[in-house]
């Protein structure tokens, strides 16, 4: 009897324990609701609450106390920081009223790329299914301003029956065939000398296709180390790049790129990549300091770290002429003239990632163009072929090729490739992408629409939770901080990048959202209707943030 009475006391205990914990955890949820964008629906909110039960019945009986408001509500606040990524993306749960019978993706099967697990696990994604010029729609028909052209790639917008046709008829004539052992299709052979002759910042003489600008960074390194070891130089391998470059996300173009979360969880970088400063003026500048004299300094520290490594020891220096993921950063004044002058003193190659500023992105054809850097290799990707088809591309200079092929008969073949390396259906649409920027005059079309761009974008500036809105041509970044100082970030838990993110989706467009940086990166062919429909939404998205600040602002106090 004792022992069943023990037994008794026991679960009681258990049980008001763990109602104890549900009630702290139900404000817990409150609070989420108040700080953080998240959605806790009736069915989430029962599973956190069962995970800290201990029994079935006791989880039953809570749930039933819990109040039905509660249950049935949908609880929205900023997003929950993760200080670990810069990839503080848009995580809203998509499980709206309108959603049909069997299209909820919670849980859904895919291992999705840049996104942590709770969100596949926990959230409904935003599934789009459809474009139409620069907009898109997602499955319960829903429309949206895609202000990042999909991932800055989509230059021609998202129905340019041109590339469609130029894929459907190379489909039915040859869809695949490689390009090994000295065997080619028409098409890449093609779209190989369009490439060369498009590139005009300085003359280069072959095109080697890869799939995606990670692929194209990852090839870049086995070719100038082919190159130093074919010249006797096998000590010459080591490579710099920059923090807050993103230069792609494999194991070797994660190591180049400058952003931890790329590093972190992953043992990377790999030993043979040095970081050097990032060149974000309003950032970094010292009190007083001009451009040009933070120019000279940073390429001064790059001086300063080659010779510490080993000028014998370092291959190539690789940079974005406008770094996008790290938050739309444009090089001050006189920085290329004065790191290119460093690298050619040491005999070191100069790599130029163009995946996202080619093809008329800065308001002129390469980014090379517009900050005068003349390249010993190229890397090209994302509107190369408007997104419509994978594919990228890396543009050798002569003298890397020539050493190339003068050496191959001493080391043998060049074994770097993929299997869809120049495959005809991606070649053939990427070509006709450059036939549409030729003909259609793609940088004079930018050059036109992006003072207004830039210029509405620009008188948001005045905002007291805007740090320094940034951009050129077709391109802006939006940095938010308290003060207008680089130095007051707001606290990461606020989410106010993330907010401002949701709030543009709530309005109806798409944004790119990396910490309390904004991107946008409309497609090229944006209309000037359209560019007022996105300041609109910007600034409806603004006043909302700023309000929410000041919320956030009165509870801490």
């Amino acid at each position: 009897r004792l022992s069943s009475v023990c037994s008794v006391i026991i679960q009681i205990e258990s049980f008001f324990s763990s109602f104890s914990i549900v009630i702290n955890q139900v404000t817990t949820l409150h609070f989420l609701q108040s700080v953080f964008y998240l959605r806790f629906d009736q069915s989430t909110m029962h599973t956190l609450i069962r995970s800290t039960l201990r029994t079935k019945s006791a989880s039953a009986l809570v749930c039933a106390a819990v109040p039905r408001s509660f249950q049935e509500s949908l609880l929205q606040a900023p997003l929950w920081y993760r200080s670990s990524s810069t990839e503080s993306s848009l995580a809203t749960d998509n499980s709206t009223a309108d959603v049909k019978p069997g299209q909820s993706f919670k849980g859904h099967d895919m291992l999705a790329p840049f996104t942590a697990g709770w969100q596949a696990t926990d959230l409904n994604p935003l599934v789009i299914e459809k474009s139409e010029g620069c907009y898109v729609y997602d499955i319960n028909g829903n429309k949206y301003l895609d202000a990042l052209a999909s991932l800055w790639c989509t230059a021609l917008g998202g129905s340019e029956q041109r590339l469609v046709d130029a894929a459907t008829a190379q489909l039915k004539k040859l869809p695949f065939y490689h390009s090994f052992w000295n065997r080619t299709t028409k098409p890449s052979l093609d779209l190989a000398k369009e490439l060369l002759e498009f590139f005009t910042a300085r003359k280069m003489g072959k095109a080697f296709f890869v799939n995606s600008g990670s692929e194209a960074n990852d090839t870049q390194v086995k070719i100038v180390w082919y190159y130093n070891n074919a010249l006797g130089r096998p000590n010459k391998k080591k490579f710099i790049a920059r923090n807050k470059a993103y230069h792609g996300s494999t194991m070797i173009a994660a190591s180049l790129s400058g952003l931890p979360a790329m590093h972190k969880n992953f043992d990377l970088p790999a030993p043979f990549v040095l970081h050097t400063d990032c060149p974000h003026y309003w950032r970094y500048h010292l009190p007083g300091e001009t451009e040009e004299e933070f120019s000279t300094r940073l390429a001064n520290n790059l001086e300063e770290l080659i010779l510490k490594e080993g000028p014998e020891t370092i291959a190539a220096f690789i940079a974005e002429p406008v770094m996008g993921a790290g938050g739309v950063i444009l090089p001050p004044a006189t920085y290329f003239k004065k790191i290119q002058a460093v690298v050619k003193k040491y005999d070191i190659l100069f790599i130029a990632d163009e995946v996202i500023c080619a093809f008329g992105r800065l308001g002129t054809m390469f980014g090379c163009d517009k900050y005068n850097i003349k390249p010993d290799l190229v890397s090209l990707a994302k509107a190369l072929s408007s997104a419509y088809m994978p594919i990228g591309a890396v543009l050798v200079s002569p003298e890397i090729t020539e050493v190339i092929h003068s050496q191959s008969n001493k080391l043998g073949s060049f074994s770097h490739g993929f299997t869809y390396s120049g495959s005809p259906v991606p070649c053939v649409v990427a070509h006709e992408a450059l036939k549409i920027y030729k003909e259609r005059n793609i940088v004079d079309m930018v050059n036109k629409i992006s003072p207004k761009f830039q210029d509405g974008l620009k008188a948001f500036s005045d905002s007291p939770i805007i740090g320094e809105i940034r951009g050129a041509g077709l391109i802006m970044g939006t940095e938010f901080t308290d003060n207008k100082s680089p130095n007051d970030p707001f606290p990461p838990e606020w989410g106010i990048g993330a907010y401002f993110g949701a709030q543009c989706e709530k309005h109806g467009m798409l944004v790119r959202v990396a910490g309390d940086n904004i991107m946008i990166c409309p497609p090229l062919i944006i209309s000037s209707e359209e560019v007022d429909e996105l300041i609109s939404i910007y600034g409806k998205a603004l006043r909302e943030t700023e309000k929410r600040v000041q919320e956030l602002k009165s509870q801490r106090k």
